[in-house]
């Protein structure tokens, strides 16, 4: 079982998450979590259960058993997406492992055996049954669903959850019985803790786990550097377990070295997107690969501006005020596409967390300009999250890409600290969504932050989890000494190991080596992972809306 310590995820991105390893994966998976305060109710809630909620609660209705419920900080919530087969005792069955999973966790967090348990006639894990206390709490909900052998759903442990939640419903329709947490009775416990004695308890029920996560535990800080002064920086990567690194001042292996070919296409291309006042990824992030790509009448093309909202700590593109939209800039590109025959586009931008839907109206204008252009030309575009909208996301999809590249950029362990305003559950989302909506998907892991090659082959598992179809691997190089050092070279022997080990995954295309960035080959990668184009009749859905 594979165990992912996700942080604090919205219910939507981390329901959708859920379908997404139901649906694109026979591997089982447990989700550990927290959501903002959310409301959820299950297939065959009664109305009444919920009537003193008012209008400015967040409610969502789902497809799992069970009655109204409650999540919030400090509530731990597992999600286990395991195989239990068919017939009608599989629900109950997983059901009763869940319960024991949470009843498991905490008896060994020192609760009294006796006096935690089940309560008959009501699912859940409740404590005051040792008859010492005259009425039992609940302090775990459990609801789940079945589909096609596959679990989805789970349950909400309160931790250090603010009970008033649960005052504006009636839980789980059991109005008898009150709601407690482990603060409530008087266990104070980190969340970290209370996740690592599930971890533990899961071991028994299904077997061993490989666990990763994706938040640095309560309590852990920082040593103070040289003079006692650290930047942000390297105070998130001494959190995340990164504290060696290459001198910078050192000579890169020979394998990093790079040819300089500046050739007449090369000069050609430069000229015509100077004059176009286009910006390539190329240029702006310090591509290795510019003149090999170049060279061969290929780039990336940037929009949406240069100035990027954010300031992850691997990448040299400047993060300041960002300008407003140049509304000609869909234009340019689809004309410089056409004048340079590009048989493939991709098309990225600057994260604009500035902008309501975090620039997805100008990827959806410039697909479209392109389209008009160059009906023949392929069109990759590599979005930032776009801040988890699905309808940001739905108006990029809406003008049919081809292929739709997000990459998660890093494993779990280190996201937090390399690129602070991202996170590791919602790239997957992303591409959940987009590999929902039936695109080919595609996603990049930098290597040499810090991560070992374990939590490299968790990540590519992860991202072929949710049905990525491209993946690409390069090797980190540092653009300045205020970016993430480099922790070591990787070797090209490695990647050769991390491109079998994709292609044993199920990958349609890997693209490892130590120059490889995201664009690098795209066309040859879109080229065998696209599939036949559907007839024109086959609809195509992206969440609520049906596209021709």
């Amino acid at each position: 079982m594979r165990v992912r310590r996700l942080g604090r995820v919205s219910y939507g991105e981390a329901w959708d998450l859920q379908k997404a390893l139901q649906r694109e994966s026979d591997e089982e998976y447990l989700l550990l979590l927290e959501h903002p305060d959310v409301y959820t109710r299950g297939r065959h809630a009664d109305p009444a259960n919920t009537r003193d909620l008012g209008v400015d609660a967040t409610m969502v209705d789902v497809d799992r058993a069970g009655d109204v419920t409650f999540h919030g900080p400090g509530q731990l919530v597992g999600y286990p997406i395991v195989n239990v087969g068919t017939g009608p005792h599989r629900g109950p069955e997983h059901v009763r492992r869940v319960e024991q999973v949470v009843i498991d966790a905490l008896v060994a967090l020192g609760l009294d055996a006796d006096d935690v348990g089940r309560l008959p006639g009501c699912p859940g894990v409740w404590v005051g049954l040792a008859g010492v206390d005259p009425a039992p709490r609940k302090i775990a909900a459990v609801g789940v669903r079945v589909a096609r052998g596959r679990t989805m759903h789970g349950f909400g442990l309160n931790v250090t959850t603010d009970l008033a939640g649960f005052s504006r419903i009636v839980p789980c329709g059991i109005s008898r019985h009150p709601v407690t947490s482990l603060e409530a009775e008087g266990w104070s416990v980190p969340i970290d803790e209370v996740a690592s004695a599930v971890e533990a308890a899961a071991v028994r029920q299904w077997g061993p786990v490989e666990s990763h996560q994706a938040v640095t535990p309560a309590g852990v800080d920082a040593p103070a550097g040289a003079g006692g002064a650290t930047s942000a920086l390297q105070r998130r990567l001494r959190r995340a377990g990164v504290d060696e690194a290459v001198d910078i001042s050192g000579r890169k292996p020979a394998w990093m070295k790079v040819p300089v070919r500046m050739g007449e296409e090369f000069r050609e291309l430069r000229s015509s997107l100077a004059r176009a006042d286009l910006v390539t990824v190329c240029e702006e992030a310090g591509c290795p690969n510019i003149y090999e790509c170049w060279s061969a009448g290929t780039a990336t093309f940037m929009i949406n501006g240069s100035r990027c909202t954010r300031a992850c700590g691997f990448c040299l593109i400047d993060t300041s005020r960002p300008l407003p939209l140049d509304p000609g800039e869909p234009a340019r590109v689809a004309d410089a596409v056409a004048r340079l025959g590009l048989a493939h586009a991709v098309v990225t931008c600057v994260a604009r967390d500035d902008l309501p839907d975090g620039g997805a109206a100008a990827f959806a204008a410039t697909i479209r300009a392109i389209r008009d252009r160059s009906a023949h030309t392929v069109v990759e575009v590599l979005i930032s999250d776009l801040k988890g909208e699905r309808s940001s996301l739905d108006l990029v999809l809406e003008a049919r890409p081809d292929v739709v590249n997000h990459n998660i950029e890093t494993s779990a362990r280190l996201q937090r600290a390399v690129r602070p305003s991202a996170s590791y559950a919602r790239s997957l989302v992303v591409l959940a969504r987009a590999k929902d909506g039936g695109f080919t998907t595609k996603s990049g892991i930098i290597v040499g932050m810090g991560e070992g090659k374990a939590e490299v082959l968790a990540t590519m598992e992860d991202l072929r989890a949710v049905g990525v179809d491209i993946i690409t691997i390069g090797q980190y190089l540092r653009p300045t000494d205020r970016h993430v050092p480099v922790a070591r070279w990787w070797a090209p022997e490695e990647f050769d190991e991390l491109a079998a080990a994709g292609e044993a995954m199920g990958f349609a295309h890997v693209q490892a080596s130590p120059l490889t960035r995201s664009s690098y080959h795209a066309r040859e990668a879109a080229d065998e992972a696209r599939p036949a184009p559907l007839p024109a009749w086959v609809p195509v859905t992206l969440g609520s809306k049906v596209l021709p």
